[in-house]
């Protein structure tokens, strides 16, 4: 588990009370020795490119982005792709979204809400897609779930159980903490306004207290560290009960083995129990917008004047609802694959993955089902600030290092700031097991209810390479999957400088070590090379 550190920033010296220590262009005319002396960006991004800098261009901007906008303007300009359908294997979609909703896939052999399943796919009323998870929500850890299978014969039973308790304690610990820390801060609020005779007061008020009181004095620095730190007192409360609030699900759910979240009645253990869940592909609340935000950043309507601008167009989104709010179960992303592939979607993305797996070839036999039949799979690495090389990751294309298929494409995140800080603190890297990274920091995107907002995470990068991989697909149909894969690794843009690795100071790494291609993903590239095969 990672503090959150700018709430210790927002209380200064009294955190550490409690927290301790078809173009004949040329492919992008910029060689390795270039890229890697490409000037730093000094200034702060402004509102604009902190909204869209994932479409940005290092050259031109000095921001490494996918250079989407520079593709857009010099290649495809007003060429008419073809629809490329792209399946969204994540916790639903707002389907009703001002910036989504003239983007759907919608299932023309199926007449909706009729109860019959008219199209003889196995799943009743499946207009937009499919919700494996039915009314669920909350949900368990993988190991939790073996602890509380109890199957102690597994090979990992006892690494889960140890972990399991390591996991608690570490939570409720961290939620005593913030307890803690929403306290002071609370009473320090309170203490300013008894001083000044009004709950509603300004920093330069705050400023203007003289006293010797060692409590007030203390309040004032409190107040001074959170508003250099952007926030007001309503914003850390905010923030601290949102973290709080995190932890009390880790802990009545996630951890909890006494938990089961699963409401559709089917046997997780039998991939032929199917037919289970239903169609409706929307969260089951507004929090819950974590597939929304994903679906924007692939497709969100570009140039409406409203939002967030995608970075493909002329594609469909299908929302398939499989990610809990806890761990996947294998056999909903097995059969949530499949249903991708059998209903159209020639993209994929899963931002989504656990270290513990019950059934791990049910789901490479579904990434092999999608690569046979020419359908790229994108996936997230996953924000652990770890080599994925080493340990466990799921899902993953290969046993052993010898891939299953040749149309999967896993991603690692990118940050706005070019230089030893490229890649992004949580995310996770492997010179066999990463393919690309991509922008995956402070992404802006849709969320439920018409609303837009940045997340952060590989879960992010991943849907800007499926972006990419749908525009090549789009506007070069006849590429195969694999094709269209090794355009997407061999166009980026190669990098050979060193970086901080795991968000780690001392841990300085090539940028080339940490992934196969060694390449950020470059959308300009990618259509100019695709245009030559």
């Amino acid at each position: 588990m990672k503090f959150n550190y700018r709430i210790i920033a927002y209380l200064g010296f009294a955190g550490t009370l409690f927290l301790g220590c078809g173009s004949t262009s040329e492919i992008l005319s910029t060689p390795i020795e270039n890229i890697d002396s490409s000037p730093l960006k000094v200034t702060e991004l402004t509102d604009a490119e902190a909204k869209n800098w994932g479409h940005l261009d290092l050259v031109n901007d000095t921001i490494p982005g996918m250079s989407v906008d520079k593709a857009y303007s010099e290649i495809i300009k007003n060429k008419k792709g073809s629809k490329v359908i792209v399946a969204v294997i994540d916790s639903g979609i707002d389907i009703d979204h001002e910036d989504l909703r003239n983007v759907l896939w919608t299932n023309e052999d199926e007449i909706p809400n009729n109860g019959i399943d008219d199209d003889k796919n196995g799943y009743i009323d499946d207009v937009h897609g499919w919700n494996f998870l039915g009314d669920g929500y909350d949900e368990q850890l993988e190991y939790v779930r073996l602890i509380a299978s109890g199957e102690t014969s597994n090979p990992r039973y006892d690494e889960a159980v140890a972990l399991q308790k390591e996991e608690y304690e570490t939570y409720m610990g961290a939620k005593t903490r913030y307890e803690q820390i929403l306290n002071v801060i609370k009473n320090a609020d309170e203490k300013l306004a008894a001083h000044l005779g009004k709950k509603e007061y300004t920093i330069k008020e705050v400023n203007a207290i003289k006293t010797e009181d060692e409590s007030l004095a203390q309040a004032i620095q409190i107040a001074q560290n959170i508003n250099a730190n952007g926030g007001t007192f309503k914003d850390a409360n905010a923030e601290i009960s949102g973290q709080l609030e995190s932890f009390n699900e880790r802990l009545n759910y996630h951890l909890n083995i006494d938990f089961s979240g699963r409401k559709t009645k089917d046997n997780i253990n039998d991939l032929s129990d199917i037919g289970y869940g239903n169609g409706n592909v929307k969260p089951v609340k507004k929090s819950e917008s974590h597939g929304t935000h994903v679906a924007g950043i692939i497709a969100a309507e570009r140039n409406n004047g409203i939002g967030a601008n995608g970075v493909a167009n002329n594609v469909e989104i299908m929302s398939i609802r499989t990610v809990p709010n806890g761990d996947e179960y294998d056999k909903d992303v097995a059969l949530a694959i499949r249903y991708a592939v059998d209903n159209g979607a020639k993209v994929i993305n899963g931002s989504f993955g656990k270290s513990f797996s019950p059934h791990p070839e049910w789901v490479r036999d579904a990434i092999k089902y999608a690569s046979d039949n020419d359908v790229v799979f994108v996936h997230a690495a996953g924000n652990d600030s770890k080599n994925v090389d080493e340990g466990a990751n799921f899902p993953d294309d290969n046993v052993d290092f010898v891939e299953i298929s040749n149309t999967y494409i896993r991603v690692g995140s990118l940050t706005s700031k070019y230089g030893s800080k490229i890649v992004s603190g949580f995310s996770n890297y492997g010179k066999k097991n990463v393919d690309v990274f991509a922008p995956g920091s402070n992404i802006y995107s849709t969320t439920p209810q018409n609303e837009y907002k940045p997340n952060s995470g590989t879960s992010m990068a991943s849907p800007a390479v499926a972006g990419v991989v749908a525009l090549v697909r789009s506007y070069y149909p006849k590429l195969s999957a694999a094709q269209v894969k090794q355009v997407l690794l061999e166009s980026g843009l190669p990098l050979t400088t060193k970086v901080v690795v795991g968000g780690d100071a001392s841990n300085v790494t090539p940028f080339s070590d940490l992934s196969k291609s060694g390449r950020i993903v470059n959308a300009y590239n990618a259509l100019i090379m695709a245009s030559k095969l």
